[in-house]
């Protein structure tokens, strides 16, 4: 039986609901898994898994400065193990921008992480206006004007593709056999 460890960032919730939904996957298939915040990494008993992922979502341009702690802090137990890292955001709404090197977020993560995946995912994931506060609503829309996105204050688009997450899944099963 494999254990797979997936650490996440999770701002507005909709990584975390991701990461659940990875989780259910895995434990259906009869394996084990655990879902760890990033700022609960000192918890980690690294030694019990076969494989671990961390994601992040992207907000401005860029993750939390607490992933790439996490990625320095934990740089030698994430390399011990077979290891991805998958990243959550609009832009991937876009198929093309699905695709790892076509998308600028996870290029940037991959160039500024002392820790270097072995493993990368993109994941699209969901503009939601009315749940976020004001500042960062006005913003991200700015955003979307520039970018011919949604820009509706009323908007609630889910672009994940739950199939594609329930793949990411099984193929982080797979890393730990």
């Amino acid at each position: 039986m494999a254990n797979v460890l997936i650490v996440y960032y999770s701002r507005g919730g909709h990584t975390a609901k991701i990461t659940q939904a990875m989780a259910e996957r895995i434990r259906s298939q009869g394996d084990q898994c655990d879902l760890v915040k990033v700022s609960d990494g000192a918890s980690i008993d690294w030694a019990k898994y076969h494989a671990v992922s961390l994601g992040a979502c992207v907000l401005y341009g860029s993750y939390d400065k607490s992933v790439f702690a996490f990625a320095n802090q934990y740089q030698q137990q994430l390399e011990a193990k077979p290891n991805s890292f998958f990243s959550v955001n609009v832009v991937a709404r876009n198929p093309e921008k699905r695709i790892p090197e076509n998308n600028k977020y996870l290029q940037k993560f991959i160039e500024l992480s002392p820790w270097k995946p072995k493993d990368v995912k993109v994941i699209a994931g969901k503009v939601d206006y009315p749940s976020w506060r004001w500042y960062d609503a006005l913003m991200i829309r700015l955003i979307m004007k520039m970018t011919d996105g949604p820009t509706d204050p009323k908007a609630v688009i889910d672009y994940t593709d739950w199939q594609d997450v329930d793949l990411y899944a099984d193929h982080l099963r797979q890393l730990a056999d």
